[in-house]
C-alpha cells in the first residue's frame, strides 16, 4: 500500500518503544467482551479458558466480561458459572452477567411468548438466577416479543399489535425481571441493551418511553455492518444512535456493542468501533468471546489494497511486544479490534461533548427512516432527541415528528422566538390540513420528477450523470422562495424551501424518494445544505458526499471519510481561527481568510476562514482550533 498513514504512527511508535499497551490499558474508555451461554459452558474447562483467554488478551486489552447465564433455553449450570466468576475475577477482570431472552434464535430470532404462564414463569426463573451470581448483568438485543400466537390474538383484543407489545413488554420488565432480581439481590443493577433498528421498537414491544426510567442503565448497539446486508444502515448510525440513546437517560448510556457480522473489508469493522467512541461511549462491549478468535483472512487483503483503505492490514500483523518479552503477531478479530481501539484512543482525550443539529424524535414514531443517518453522511452533524428542542438556532424535524399531536403549534411558538425550523417533506406532507399551512402554504403533491440539473442561486446550473426522483413541491410565489432548485428542462421544483414567520425562518427539505440519492447531489448543493441547516454551529465542511462531521464543544472536531477514494474538502470556522491543529500529528494547518458576500454594502453573515483536508480511503482525522 503506497498511502500515509499519520493517524497510525503513533502505534508503529509504540511497537518500537516496547510499551505494553494491553496491561495499561486505554485512556479514554473501557472494553468489555461479551460471552454467550454456548461459550460459558464450555469453561467448566480451566485448560480451554485459559488458552482462549490468553490468545484474546494478548492482542487486545480487556477491562471487564459479560457472562451469559441463558439463550435458547440453555442456562449454564452453577458451578461452571462460578468456576468462570473465579477465573476472571482472579485475574482482574471486572465481571457482570447476560442474558439473552431466545427460545431458538436461529428460528428467526424466536423471542419468549410473555403472553404464555409457562414462558413468564421461566424469564422470571432465569433473571433471579442470574441476580443471585452478579450485581449487574445486562439484557442482549432480545427482550422483546414477536409472537403472534392464539393466546396473543386473544389477548390484544381490538388493540393494535404496537399498543399491545408496549404494555406487555413493560409489564414483563417490572414483573419478570427487575421486580424478582431486586428480590434476589437489592444491589443489582439491570442494564437494557437496544439494538440498532430504533426506529422500529415500538412494533415489538422496545418501550423507549417507559423503559429507561425503569432500568438501571441502558445499553446501545451500534453494530452498522456492511450497509449492503439485510438492514441497509448507513455508517453514521454508529454514531447518531449512540447519541440518541444516550438523550433518552443522560449519563447512563453505559456503553456501545459491536460484533464482527459484514466487516468485510475490514475497516468496516473498525469504522464501527471509532464511530461508537466518537459518540463518547464510556465503554465499548466486542461480541463475543467466540467472535474474537475469528481468523483476520489473508484471501481478502488484496481486496482491502485494491480499495486503498486506510486500515493498514500490515500494520496491524506486526509483531506485539508480549508481557514476557516475547514477540508475536496474531491475526484474529481481537487483534483487529484492539488495534482499531489504540489508534482512536490516541485522539479521544481532545475531544469534548458531542454537539448537533437537534432533530426531535417522539416516542414510538414512525416515518422517513433512518433518515438523520443519511444527513449525517452529508456531512451535518445531528443530535435525536426524545423532546422538542428549546434551544439552538435550528431544530430538524422529518416525517416521525409528525406522532407529536402538538407540533405545529411548537414550530410556531420556535419561529416566533426568532429560531428557525426545518422539515421535511414527509413532515410537511403528513401535516397538510392540520395547520401547517398557516406557516407556509406549500403543497407537497403527488407528482414526481426525475431531475439532474441543480441551482443554488449562486453561480451556473450544476449537472449529475445519475437522475433522482424527487416529489414536486408547488408554492405561493412571494409567500415564500426557492433556496436550492433542481431543475428539468425549463421547469424546477424547491429541493431547500425558506419561508418567513414572525420571527424566523421555515425551511422544508425535499427528501429524494430513494434516500441515498442525497449521497448523489452536487457538491455546491451540499454545501449549501450544509450552511442553512447547520450554519449555526462553529464548524462547516464543504465538499463531497460520504464524508461525515463531528463537533465538539471545546473547539475540537472529527472529519472522517467512507469513501474509497482519496477525498480532499474545507473545513470552515470562524474567521478568529486562523489554523487548525491535527491532534495525531501536531501539525498546524492555516487557513485562508473568507470574506462574507455583500449586497448594497451589507455583508450577508460572517467572515471565516477556510482550511483545506485531505483524507486516504476510510480514514479519519481530529483537529483542534
Amino acid at each position: 500500500m503506497q498511502y500515509q498513514k499519520k493517524l497510525l504512527f503513533v502505534f508503529a511508535l509504540v511497537l518500537w518503544q516496547g510499551m505494553d499497551v494491553w496491561a495499561q490499558g486505554y485512556q479514554n474508555f473501557k472494553v468489555a467482551v461479551y460471552c454467550r451461554a454456548y461459550e460459558v459452558e464450555k469453561m467448566n474447562d480451566p485448560g480451554w479458558l485459559t488458552t482462549v483467554w490468553d490468545g484474546i488478551t494478548r492482542q487486545v486489552h480487556v477491562d471487564k466480561v459479560y457472562l451469559e447465564t441463558h439463550r435458547d433455553l440453555l442456562m449454564v449450570d452453577e458451578e461452571t458459572l462460578q468456576a468462570a466468576i473465579d477465573f476472571f475475577t482472579g485475574r482482574g477482570i471486572e465481571v457482570a452477567g447476560g442474558i439473552t431472552y431466545t427460545v431458538n434464535e436461529s428460528n428467526y430470532f424466536e423471542t419468549f411468548c410473555y403472553t404464555n404462564p409457562g414462558h413468564r414463569d421461566k424469564v422470571k426463573q432465569i433473571a433471579t438466577y442470574t441476580a443471585r451470581f452478579f450485581d449487574e448483568f445486562i439484557l442482549d438485543d432480545f427482550f422483546f416479543t414477536s409472537c403472534k400466537c392464539d393466546l396473543c390474538i386473544a389477548a390484544k383484543k381490538e388493540m393494535s399489535w404496537t399498543d399491545y407489545r408496549l404494555e406487555l413488554m413493560k409489564d414483563a420488565a417490572v414483573k419478570l425481571v427487575l421486580e424478582p432480581a431486586r428480590e434476589v439481590n437489592p444491589d443489582v443493577e439491570v442494564v437494557i441493551k437496544y439494538p440498532n433498528w430504533y426506529e422500529h421498537f415500538q412494533g415489538l414491544g422496545f418501550n423507549l418511553e417507559a423503559q429507561p426510567a425503569l432500568f438501571e442503565g441502558l445499553y446501545t448497539g451500534t453494530e452498522t455492518r456492511n450497509r449492503s446486508g439485510n438492514q441497509h444502515l448507513q455508517q453514521y448510525h454508529g454514531y447518531a444512535i449512540f447519541r440518541y440513546f444516550e438523550n433518552l437517560k443522560p449519563g447512563q448510556n453505559r456503553g456501545g456493542w459491536v460484533d464482527t457480522g459484514g466487516s468485510d473489508p475490514l475497516d468496516r469493522y473498525a469504522e464501527q468501533l471509532w464511530l461508537t467512541l466518537f459518540a463518547k461511549a464510556p465503554e465499548i462491549t466486542l461480541f463475543d468471546i467466540r467472535q474474537m478468535q475469528y481468523p483476520v483472512r489473508d484471501n481478502t487483503r488484496a481486496e482491502w489494497q485494491g480499495t486503498g483503505t486506510s486500515f493498514d492490514f500490515d500494520k496491524m500483523k506486526e509483531p506485539i511486544k508480549q508481557a514476557d518479552g516475547s514477540m508475536s503477531a496474531p491475526v484474529t478479530y481481537a487483534r483487529a479490534a484492539g488495534y482499531s481501539l489504540e489508534v482512536v484512543d490516541r485522539v479521544l482525550g481532545s475531544l469534548g461533548r458531542p454537539v448537533g443539529i437537534k432533530s426531535y424524535r417522539p416516542y414510538h414514531a414512525v416515518g422517513e427512516d433512518f433518515l438523520q443517518n443519511y444527513l449525517g453522511m452529508i456531512g451535518i452533524p445531528i443530535e435525536i432527541v426524545p423532546e422538542f428542542p428549546g434551544d439552538g438556532e435550528m431544530v430538524l424535524l422529518t416525517e416521525t415528528a409528525g406522532h407529536d399531536p402538538q407540533i405545529v403549534e411548537k414550530i410556531k411558538t420556535r419561529l416566533k422566538q426568532g429560531k428557525n425550523v426545518t422539515v421535511t417533506s414527509g413532515l410537511y406532507r403528513s401535516l397538510q390540513g392540520h395547520g401547517i399551512e398557516d406557516i407556509a402554504e406549500l403543497r407537497v403533491t403527488d407528482r414526481k420528477a426525475g431531475v439532474k440539473e441543480f441551482t443554488t442561486g449562486w453561480g451556473p446550473p450544476v449537472t449529475i450523470e445519475k437522475e433522482i426522483i424527487i416529489p414536486q413541491i408547488q408554492y405561493l410565489t412571494n409567500d415564500s422562495w426557492e433556496v436550492i432548485s433542481a431543475l428539468d428542462d425549463t421547469n424546477g421544483w424547491p429541493v431547500l424551501h425558506r419561508a418567513d414567520y414572525s420571527e424566523g425562518e421555515l425551511f422544508v427539505l425535499t427528501v429524494p424518494d430513494n434516500f441515498i440519492d442525497f449521497y448523489n447531489m452536487p457538491v455546491p448543493v451540499l454545501n449549501r445544505l450544509r450552511q442553512e441547516i447547520a450554519g449555526s454551529l462553529d464548524v462547516l465542511l464543504e465538499g463531497p458526499s460520504e464524508v461525515s462531521l463531528f463537533v465538539y464543544d471545546n473547539h475540537s472536531f472529527v472529519v472522517e471519510s467512507f469513501l474509497d477514494e482519496e477525498v480532499t474538502f474545507r473545513i470552515v470556522v470562524d474567521s478568529a481561527y486562523d489554523r487548525i491543529t491535527d491532534v495525531s500529528t501536531g501539525e498546524v494547518i492555516m487557513g485562508e481568510l473568507r470574506e462574507a458576500p455583500s449586497y448594497r454594502g451589507r455583508k450577508l453573515g460572517r467572515d471565516s476562514c477556510v482550511f483545506e483536508i485531505t483524507l486516504k480511503p476510510h480514514s479519519f482525522k481530529a483537529f483542534q482550533f
